[in-house]
């Protein structure tokens, strides 16, 4: 019968010979893992399969990292180290896989991708990220910080750009993303409601899909445009427009129930947005907002008028509702706000210091206590979660020098010129220009959360800031290359 058995497998077709074996070793995994205690090794087949699929092509790899985003958890490891799983391995694998693929088709690859402004300045911001983690005092803490960046970079920047080259691309990343970020937001909305939807309660219910109410914020936010963009291309009551329409009703529920006043603001920002880039305003806008910038900046440092606004220290307390907490934060009574200032008042002191190399990258948390100001000091000024600066912002003034934040803010400028000229120059091609937007707004809520937070050394919107880059300069070169046809 053995025999037999064997005659039989030989005769099978290859491709049911894998899945036949890759069944077995399923079983056999599941087997030794229950009988073992060792119940990792039931994910060793899982492990083969993506060895297979990265030998074999990596496209599935990049898919299977969107997917994962959404549901993706933060794992403590030892000696102070954190990563993400799945998303980190799949973001560094993906990464080497992509630098040897484009080393052995180097000659095929189009440069007009590198030659883009907006990848200068993206590569100008890495390459000034590394000279500042060569000058800096915490080398190696910097050297992290670096190859975190990079990989990034080549996974949601470059990777991207090549995957997601036309619509189709596009529409295949939204769904895959859009059915587990759903099935997240289901499930934390349930838990929700089971506590009475209640303020506190919202700090219990995150594990394992977010850190705390802030990032679920962002990340419900920043996908909001999507959705809503995504809605409108799909003709109404068809089982998509009421998949989408539902879902969006759903998400802007669990916005407002995130009681997270930076994604209320932001959203409102994306509004204004639209209207901004349909009247083709954003030049002024950002005039305006960058004068506002210097004025409030100048207004705050003279004659140490920022001390006026020192807080409270036994009124500065942590809140249990949500109209209390709006109350506070205008009085200046709320603990996370005033906690922000004053690392923001460090910040301010620290920058002075080393205006031209900073600190090095991810150094602010290493030195910023001897420049903090006690007046600002709040009952949890003394950090025990080492958290950042919360403002992306200050961090990269104080850790990257003044050269650093200039870089990074012209990255911002011109990705917002050029998507507000793409806008109108794409009205010939509507589904182009939907995608242009769809980029354009979702970076304007990251750019919101950017002001109070540092959030782009995230895998849930780090991933999304790169990704509007690579989508918004593919509409560019589209652009061009029609141009050329035409001309």
């Amino acid at each position: 019968m053995y025999t037999k058995f064997r005659q039989q497998i030989a005769n099978l077709p290859t491709g049911h010979s894998i899945v036949l074996g890759f069944v077995v070793l399923v079983l056999l995994s599941v087997f030794v893992a229950a009988a073992s205690g060792y119940y990792v090794l039931a994910g060793i087949p899982a492990v083969l399969l993506v060895i297979y699929l990265a030998i074999v092509d990596f496209k599935p790899l990049y898919w299977l990292l969107i997917a994962c985003i959404p549901i993706s958890t933060e794992i403590q490891l030892p000696n102070g180290l954190g990563t993400d799983l799945p998303t980190e391995p799949l973001i560094v694998g993906l990464m080497l896989l992509f630098g040897l693929f484009m080393l052995r088709n180097l000659k095929q690859l189009s440069t007009d991708l590198l030659r883009h402004p907006l990848t200068l300045l993206l590569l100008l911001h890495l390459a000034w990220l590394a000279t500042t983690t060569i000058t800096s005092d915490l080398f190696i803490v910097s050297l992290k910080f670096l190859l975190a960046k990079l990989w990034y970079v080549v996974t949601f920047f470059l990777l991207s750009a090549y995957l997601l080259r036309n619509d189709a691309d596009f529409r295949k990343f939204f769904w895959i993303f859009f059915w587990p970020f759903i099935m997240m937001v289901s499930i934390i909305v349930v838990r929700h409601a089971l506590l009475g939807f209640s303020f506190q309660g919202i700090h219990s219910i995150m594990h394992p899909f977010q850190r705390n109410h802030v990032n679920y914020a962002a990340a419900l936010t920043l996908f909001f445009p999507f959705m809503v963009l995504m809605l409108m291309r799909y003709r109404q009551w068809s089982w998509q427009w009421v998949v989408l329409a539902g879902s969006s009703l759903l998400v802007l529920a669990a916005i407002y129930l995130s009681f997270t006043r930076a994604a209320y603001v932001a959203l409102v920002i994306a509004g204004g947005t639209y209207f901004i880039v349909r009247w083709r305003l954003m030049k002024y806008a950002l005039i305006g907002a960058g004068i506002a910038a210097l004025v409030g900046v100048v207004y705050i440092v003279q004659d140490n008028t920022y001390l006026d606004f020192a807080p409270n220290y036994d009124r500065t307390i942590s809140h249990e509702r949500f109209d209390n907490l709006i109350e506070a934060t205008y009085k200046m009574e709320d603990i996370s706000t005033m906690e922000r200032v004053y690392r923001w008042v460090a910040a301010g002191h620290m920058a002075p210091e080393r205006p031209l190399l900073g600190w090095g990258p991810g150094n602010f948390i290493n030195f910023y206590k001897p420049f903090a100001v006690t007046s600002f000091q709040t009952y949890v000024s003394d950090n025990p979660e080492q958290s950042g600066i919360h403002s992306y912002f200050f961090m990269t003034l104080v850790e990257q020098g003044l050269p650093g934040l200039l870089i990074f803010l012209a990255l911002l400028v011109a990705f917002f010129l050029r998507a507000e000229k793409l806008y109108h120059a794409l009205a010939a091609y509507p589904e182009r220009q939907s995608i242009a937007l769809t980029a354009l707004l979702s970076m304007t809520v990251i750019t919101a959360f950017l002001l109070i937070n540092d959030l782009i050394e995230t895998d849930k919107v780090g991933s999304f800031f790169f990704i509007n880059l690579a989508l918004l300069i593919n509409q560019d070169l589209f652009l061009q290359r029609q141009k050329k046809n035409f001309s």
